[in-house]
């Protein structure tokens, strides 16, 4: 039977009547209705195109063709338990560990980030026989209990922090406590781990894992001065723990210099457990953990079989590995390295033009903009980010969504085939509606929108 068309009215209050509450939509005052996409574009029930600036899970594109074809040909010859052997899992796991350093070579597949964080930190305390974990402030690595329990972006709003939960300053050069003008701050943000560490063994108790995005998002799209992530490698190593790489947001080529954004870091540096999701699979449910032999022999070891019912199943890894197979075809690491290398230029020139810019920062296809009522003071203009959303929605058919611990960051991961001319079109509008708000001078942080 063909489902019933229902006009958004219907839909949106068969949504109240039946979808939790707490499921948000976005633009809540007046949510679009999205039936049809295609590559970086969104389209609602009437056919009116919106540029898709949101849907970094959408790593290739909405809708591929090669994804979709994938995907049907292998879910009509066969889609089951995981615990069947199959190539599909075997090729896919080969095809990921060639993009990895030598030693992040035994991959366990699940169905989400949350769960391959959730997993990342079973490994963790299963090889290092010890329970507690550093994390970055504003972290966030899922939602289910146990990484609630580890990102203070959501336990501070809720039941607070745990005993074996620790916090280290998140790295923010902009806005943090070791800024631009600081000879190093890399080291000097890796000192702040390295405290915390001296101060959890004061109190008797040991690490099990430092775990952090390698660029962290919900922090406001932040990245990482040069040197820290080695440096927080080595103190995290010397107290006997282990170091987790949240790849979730930013794996599989965002950056566009690199596969990974880890690898920003340099040559030298290897995590000791990599976690990835959605992307992975164009938005289909597969995610993964990658680690090393010594850190899957001690999971091993504890006498308890792990298995994931459908994680890693035969149509997941087809649609994974024509993933990898579209980002190498269409160049698509190449795209983000240019086309957000051109979107960046662009805001960092709005930037000389509109004082309410404060900061543009990012790589590739993962790129923030940081708005500020004052540059000296930094204070976040957040009514005025949540402006800019709502005019880029309702006047220029542009979706694009805040972050940052006050929602004051403007931020852009959309899917890697965006183009320099969508980058254009961005630009443009935002500067249209920054100057059409300084020419009637409209102050939103003092005023209620």
């Amino acid at each position: 039977m063909a489902l019933q068309k229902l006009k958004k009215e219907e839909t949106l209050a068969m949504r109240n009547r039946f979808i939790g509450k707490s499921c948000r939509l976005f633009y809540p005052d007046n949510p679009v209705k999205i039936v049809r996409a295609r590559g970086q574009y969104l389209f609602d029930e009437n056919g009116k195109r919106y540029l898709d600036c949101i849907s970094n899970v959408h790593q290739v594109g909405h809708c591929h063709p090669s994804i979709t074809k994938a995907a049907a040909a292998q879910m009509e010859l066969l889609n089951t338990n995981t615990r069947f052997l199959h190539d599909n899992i075997i090729m896919y796991a080969k095809r990921l560990a060639a993009t990895l350093p030598e030693k992040l070579c035994v991959f366990y597949f699940v169905n989400s980030g949350s769960e391959a964080n959730d997993l990342a930190l079973r490994l963790a305390q299963q090889y290092t026989k010890h329970e507690d974990v550093i994390v970055l402030d504003h972290a966030y690595h899922g939602h289910l209990m146990s990484l609630i329990d580890i990102s203070p972006y959501k336990f501070r709003k809720l039941a607070g922090q745990k005993e074996w939960v620790h916090v280290a300053p998140l790295p923010d050069t902009y806005r943090g406590i070791y800024r631009e003008n600081h000879s190093n701050p890399g080291q000097a943000y890796a000192e702040t781990v390295k405290d915390l560490i001296e101060e959890v063994h004061r109190k008797g108790r040991k690490i099990s894992a430092f775990i952090a995005e390698s660029l962290p998002g919900v922090g406001g799209h932040i990245i990482l001065p040069q040197g820290y992530l080695t440096k927080v490698a080595d103190y995290v190593h010397s107290a006997g723990g282990v170091f987790v790489a949240d790849e979730v947001q930013t794996g599989f080529g965002r950056v566009g210099s690199h596969f990974w954004a880890f690898q920003l870091e340099g040559e030298g540096f290897c995590p000791d457990i990599v976690t990835m999701g959605k992307p992975m699979g164009n938005g289909h449910p597969l995610a993964c953990v990658a680690t090393t032999v010594e850190i899957a022999g001690a999971f091993t070891d504890n006498g308890v079989e792990y298995f994931n019912t459908f994680g890693g199943n035969p149509v997941s890894c087809a649609i994974g590995l024509a993933v990898l197979d579209v980002i190498e075809m269409e160049d698509l690491r190449g795209n983000a390295m240019r086309v957000g290398a051109h979107l960046k230029d662009l805001l960092t020139k709005l930037q000389t033009r509109h004082q309410i810019i404060g900061n543009v920062r990012g790589v590739g296809l993962f790129l923030g903009l940081e708005l500020v009522t004052d540059r000296e003071q930094k204070t976040p203009a957040t009514k005025t980010a949540a402006w800019v959303v709502k005019r880029m929605k309702e006047e220029h058919q542009i979706v694009v969504s805040t972050d940052g611990p006050w929602d004051n960051v403007l931020k852009f991961k959309p899917p890697m085939c965006f183009s320099m001319e969508d980058a254009e079109l961005v630009a443009k509008c935002i500067d249209h509606i920054l100057t059409d708000m300084e020419a009637n001078d409209l102050k939103l942080e003092k005023e209620d929108i």
